[in-house]
């Protein structure tokens, strides 16, 4: 397929991506695509610490609208809505790929790991801020808009150690539901897409997490996933990234509530 057929997908689209980390992330390679399929885009960044990394990226991409947005507070929320709307009357959707629970909540046994602050923040970073993102952009979005988010694993099956953040994103997939449910009658669709295992710097973290005793070296035991797929490869972000372009384009005009899983057949045996 030629490239100019291919960006027919999102031509004359306008998508906000939220939560980018860094240029190997699943985000970013949505973030790719999109824009090679005809995009245009706009970035958040959490503070100035992490505007660099960002502000790089969307310069590779063709796109100077960055915007601090810290989803932990609803004042930067609407701030960064309304900086956005000086550039943008309206928009087509946006990417939420932002989760995070304190490291002392994600080693060791569950019920010894967990405290309430900690499960408060895992949820209101990881599931609330979805919700208070999309509560800010309603007004801004056209018919058709596409609202997507990033999920995992851990939300249907404990894993060690992922603890309060398999909760947190089963919240997340719940949160997609009742997004759709109040969205829908906009013509706003609300869609998760749950990669599994993807080879991103963020895996080794994961791997880090679970490995406990059976630890091995990354190397090999990225092999013996990639044997475990029945696809027989460990997935890439390019592989999320056209699902995410999939349901972000009018091809997908009649989905919505959907958690789809990008894992190759594999859950983590």
């Amino acid at each position: 397929m030629k490239i100019g057929a291919v960006k027919i997908m999102l031509q004359n689209k306008k998508i906000l991506i939220a939560g980018l980390a860094n240029k190997h992330s699943i985000a970013a390679g949505i973030a790719q695509a999109m824009h090679a399929q005809g995009a245009e885009l706009a970035f958040t960044y959490q503070s100035e610490r992490l505007k660099g990394n960002v502000e790089k990226i969307a310069a590779e991409l063709g796109s100077d609208l960055l915007f601090e947005c810290d989803v932990a507070s609803d004042e930067s929320i609407a701030n960064m809505y309304q900086e956005l709307s000086a550039k943008w009357e309206s928009f087509d959707g946006f990417v939420h790929s932002i989760g995070f629970a304190p490291a002392n909540e994600l080693e060791g046994n569950f019920v010894d790991a967990a405290t309430r602050e900690g499960f408060q923040i895992a949820h209101d970073i990881s599931s609330y801020s979805f919700t208070a993102m999309a509560k800010g952009a309603k007004p801004m979005l056209n018919e058709n808009a596409a609202l997507l988010t990033l999920t995992y694993l851990g939300s249907m099956q404990s894993l060690p150690n992922y603890n309060v953040m398999g909760l947190a994103k089963a919240s997340l997939e719940a949160n997609t539901r009742f997004l759709a449910a109040a969205m829908g009658p906009d013509g706003i669709r609300v869609n998760a897409i749950s990669p599994r295992v993807i080879d991103t710097p963020m895996w080794k973290t994961v791997y880090d997490l679970f490995a406990g005793a059976e630890r091995k070296e990354i190397g090999q035991k990225k092999r013996e996933v990639g044997e475990a797929v029945p696809l027989g490869y460990m997935g890439k972000p390019s592989d999320v990234a056209r699902v995410a372009v999939s349901l972000a384009s009018n091809q997908s005009n009649y989905i919505t509530a959907q958690t789809k899983s990008v894992d190759g057949g594999n859950v983590l045996r």
